[in-house]
């Protein structure tokens, strides 16, 4: 007699911090609340869901009497909560102590809530690192889910994956699920009889489960997913179908857990989902990376060989972006500080959490590095955090430090309204601009990177259906917005503040002549930054240049970016045009740039007349709903022509209040 499959079906809901409350509620209405209710009407399905505990707050306030139908589930013993850390940090990429702490939080945060303790742990983008091992043990978790990629990079194989495994670090143990990722691809895209159909043949080969954990969100927010699986009873069928088959139950992670027993230890590499491994890779790797596994699928090879086909893991992240790495090293360096604290305000600690959420660190199909209100986000955290930590204990005006690793050193000024970082690596720019009454940074810029998937935009629009199904979301080519091949080309300096240039040849042989005064040299040229209240002055002393064009470039992020509330405003109060829209003054002293999200403005004045132009800096980039250009900072850039052989250019720049 054949014994039933157990389908462990798992539902992950999450929303980046900083996320819009539009596309929050939108996610909710199409997706998080239909399909709770749909689960509410069959209390025989069991399955389990982890919401983030960022989102899970932010749906408790706005939606109770949904999320009370999460809870009767709970109560009823029809659904397992898992938990994570609160604000969905990689645990890899944050210290020990931290993991600790996030976990705690949602771990009380769920058991406050239902009266149940979780158990299982989601692992935030199925990062794993053994390292990960004792903090989700210390808080009480028993088991987490990866995928079934993970398992096959060891040597096991997809017959052996139907139960969870353990693994151990330092004699501590963890409980591992392996995730199917074919079942991840069927569900939601092929037709539901098809899923059952695949979930009774496991049920012939005598598997014990069929085990699935991945984004809700494919449930209704991916391109076709609502009409498919509301409109057009994907959900339901399937529900039906599992209920009413005798070759298929369900059950809770939990349950599971506690009837069976492990399949034996197992030690995992340092890996994600596969796709995660070829997205942390630059080009030209990346490129070689994905016609490699191409080439041994259409060989008929490419189930064979992936295991040992991996690619990067998720850290090249902040390898390959150096504005990701700058945050990650500014948020672990305030972490440090914080630590050091003899009581830690709960404040302070919510605002180190929030900028340890990783979808602003990374970028994929997924991940939020290109988008600026998610980058802004971590950086309203970091700043916030900072001065808040300055005012309990005060730091040193001015200081260096290679904080990025990077080899160069950067030299931290500030005054309690705004910080400057300059980095000594010849060119002589601001890296950093931040305003702690504004808790923004102005340096929150993304320069144009050469992502792989930009040579698909050649080919135009495109799909692959799953048969009978639906396209996912990894098969569709498409566009939000026209890309012309001037648009991908990438930047070969960082979108810096104040990088200069002579005759239209960019400088790049600064030095540091005095940490004290921030004065920097080269051949000609003598650069110094000052900071005073709320304003940031660069002064050049310019000698034997006469007749030659020099130029400077601000790049700032402007929260507004190119929407209607952002504008530039000339000295006699008239508006040229907004952000989004380029600009040209043949001869001009001042410009200032309003944001009405930021609620304030910056005022920038010349010492001597300048041509000033101003233009959107973009990137193109890729997520499920197709390519798209986002307007990353304002670029500005002042002009002036030299006329004598000693020249003093000053160029103030000062946030003031709307």
């Amino acid at each position: 007699m054949t014994h039933p499959v157990t389908l462990l079906l798992g539902v992950h809901a999450h929303q980046p911090v900083g996320n819009f409350p539009e596309v929050i509620e939108d996610a909710h209405l199409r997706c998080y609340k239909p399909f709770l209710e749909t689960l509410h009407a069959y209390p025989d399905f069991r399955f389990a869901a982890h919401f983030s505990g960022w989102l899970l707050d932010w749906l408790r306030e706005r939606f109770p009497a949904d999320m009370q139908l999460l809870a009767e589930m709970v109560e009823r013993g029809q659904v397992e909560l898992f938990s994570s850390g609160d604000t969905e940090p990689v645990l890899a990429a944050i210290p020990h102590r931290d993991r600790v702490g996030q976990l705690r939080t949602l771990n009380d945060k769920l058991t406050a809530w239902t009266g149940v303790k979780p158990t299982g742990a989601w692992l935030t983008e199925r990062v794993w690192e053994s390292a990960v091992v004792p903090a989700l043990a210390e808080t009480g978790l028993q088991y987490v889910t990866v995928d079934d990629y993970h398992f096959f990079c060891t040597g096991k194989s997809s017959a052996e994956l139907d139960g969870y495994f353990s693994t151990e670090e330092d004699g501590t143990r963890l409980d591992l699920f392996p995730i199917s990722e074919a079942l991840r691809y069927r569900l939601p895209f092929s037709p539901a009889h098809e899923v059952i159909g695949y979930l009774e043949s496991l049920a012939d080969q005598g598997q014990s489960a069929a085990i699935y954990f991945d984004d809700i969100e494919k449930f209704g927010i991916w391109p076709e997913t609502y009409d498919w699986v509301y409109n057009r009873g994907w959900l339901k069928a399937l529900i039906e179908g599992v209920l009413a088959n005798p070759k298929i139950r369900t059950a809770t992670y939990a349950d599971f857990h506690r009837q069976q027993s492990t399949r034996g230890i197992v030690y995992l590499p340092t890996t994600s989902y596969s796709e995660m491994n070829e997205w942390t890779l630059p080009m030209p790797a990346a490129g070689i990376y994905s016609t490699l596994l191409a080439n041994e699928k259409a060989a008929g090879r490419g189930d064979l060989n992936r295991p040992f086909l991996r690619g990067g893991i998720w850290r090249n992240f902040l390898t390959r972006y150096p504005e990701a790495n700058w945050m990650h090293k500014r948020m672990q360096g305030l972490s440090a500080r914080l630590n050091e604290l003899p009581q830690v305000p709960q404040a302070l600690t919510d605002d180190l959490y929030r900028a340890q959420a990783n979808d602003a660190y990374w970028h994929g199909l997924f991940g939020g590095l290109y988008l600026p209100h998610l980058r802004r986000a971590v950086w309203n955290n970091i700043v916030a955090l900072e001065g808040k930590l300055d005012a309990l204990g005060p730091r040193p005006g001015i200081a260096a430090v290679d904080l990025d690793f990077d080899g160069k050193t950067e030299i931290f000024a500030h005054t309690p309204g705004l910080q400057l970082v300059i980095r000594d690596d010849g060119l002589g720019a601001a890296h950093e601009l931040s305003s702690y009454p504004l808790s923004h940074n102005f340096g929150d810029t993304l320069r144009r990177y050469h992502e792989h998937y930009h040579d698909k935009i050649a080919g135009g629009p495109s799909s692959q259906h799953h048969g009978d199904g639906i396209a996912s979301a990894h098969d569709i080519v498409r566009f939000k917005h026209p890309v012309t091949p001037e648009d991908i080309v990438p930047d070969t300096l960082p979108r810096a503040l104040w990088l200069d240039e002579l005759d239209g040849t960019g400088l790049d042989d600064y030095t540091l002549a005095d940490q004290a005064t921030l004065r920097f040299e080269r051949s000609g040229v003598t650069k110094t930054y000052a900071l005073a209240g709320s304003t940031a002055s660069v002064t050049w002393q310019v000698q034997g240049l006469a007749g030659h064009r020099f130029t400077t470039r601000i790049n700032l992020a402007m929260p507004s970016c190119d929407g209607f509330l952002g504008r530039y405003v000339l000295a006699d109060g008239s508006i040229p045009s907004g952000f989004g829209q380029s600009l040209s003054l043949p001869e001009a002293s001042s410009l200032t740039l309003e944001d009405g999200v930021l609620g304030s403005r910056v005022k920038l004045q010349t010492s001597i007349l300048a041509e000033i132009n101003g233009r959107p800096q973009q990137t193109v980039s890729q997520s499920e709903a197709g390519f798209e250009k986002i307007m990353q900072a304002v670029e500005l850039q002042f002009d002036w022509t030299i006329t004598d052989d000693a020249c003093t250019i000053q160029l103030q720049l000062t946030i003031e209040p709307s």
